[in-house]
């Protein structure tokens, strides 16, 4: 990927030999395949077996996780913040694994609304939950930079599956612990 940079670089009018500009493809290069390093990652492999029997079935919420991906029609970056919530049904995942999954489906080309529904499916699919919640809040670079340039814009995409779905008072509970400040 480093000739197809310093390719880039030329055809943008820049010397890629310049000073500044010497080392940007390795840069470059190491960037994209950092961002992009959740295809080669998997869930079971993730969450290597962190996933307990446990007698618990209030709501798990974890929040504020910060998310950044790149937007798979500009590659600007999105970010901002995941809500991640369940209710166990005799099995919880380590919670350390809720980010790292966040961020292994968040480390690909994505759109917010399948990240969003990549997450929520996976747990959903991993410990068979009462139900699950996932909420992204993020901004997005290709709104922000270039095209509409509104700078205070935030997307908010859900993903309500089970007792979210279904059931109003659990589905608002989790919103209202979602923005609370505690």
């Amino acid at each position: 990927m480093i000739d197809e940079i310093r390719h880039i670089l030329t055809e943008l009018g820049e010397d890629p030999s310049r000073d500044g500009l010497a080392k940007t493809p390795q840069r470059v290069d190491a960037a994209m395949r950092y961002l992009t390093s959740g295809y080669k990652k998997d869930a079971d492999q993730l969450l290597n077996g962190a996933m307990f029997d446990v007698a618990y079935d209030e709501m798990v919420i974890v929040k504020n996780i910060e998310v950044f991906s790149l937007c798979e029609h500009h590659m600007l970056p999105f970010f901002g913040k995941c809500h991640v919530a369940y209710i166990p049904n005799g099995k919880v995942i380590g919670l350390s694994k809720i980010p790292r999954l966040v961020d292994m489906y968040a480390r690909r080309l994505q759109v917010q609304e399948r990240l969003t529904t990549q997450i929520a499916e996976t747990i959903n699919n991993k410990i068979d939950p009462k139900g699950v919640a996932v909420v992204i809040e993020a901004q997005h670079l290709c709104m922000i930079m270039r095209g509409v340039e509104k700078q205070n814009s935030i997307a908010v995409t859900s993903s309500m599956l089970g007792a979210f779905k279904d059931n109003h008072d659990t589905r608002n509970e989790f919103l209202n612990l979602m923005h609370s400040r505690g």
